[in-house]
């Protein structure tokens, strides 16, 4: 899955509020999801976690303009990846302001 969302921010930014969300979401998942990477490299989040009992996997770039995020989705998942698009676009709307 391949997603691009558009931010106003500077990079660093960004970067922060990127990192910010991950901070708020992880109590709001813990019992749902187990993080098994989150590794920054610069401007570069790879991330990897079980969700489901389905591992997902990918990495999220934060450019000037936009997030781009490329996650590998198990099998199970890819007939739901538009859903799961929409989903993700319009929280991280909400969530980005």
């Amino acid at each position: 899955m391949q997603l691009k969302i558009p931010h106003s921010f500077s990079r660093h930014e960004a970067v922060a509020r990127a990192q910010r969300l991950l901070i708020e979401a992880k109590p709001k998942f813990a019992d749902k999801v187990t993080v098994g990477e989150e590794r920054w490299e610069g401007d570069v989040l790879h991330f990897a976690f079980m969700m489901q009992g389905q591992n997902i996997s990918g990495r999220l770039e934060v450019k000037d303009r936009e997030y781009e995020l490329n996650a590998k989705l198990p099998l199970m998942m890819r007939m739901f990846e538009r859903k799961i698009e929409k989903m993700i676009t319009e929280q991280s709307q909400q969530m980005l302001k």
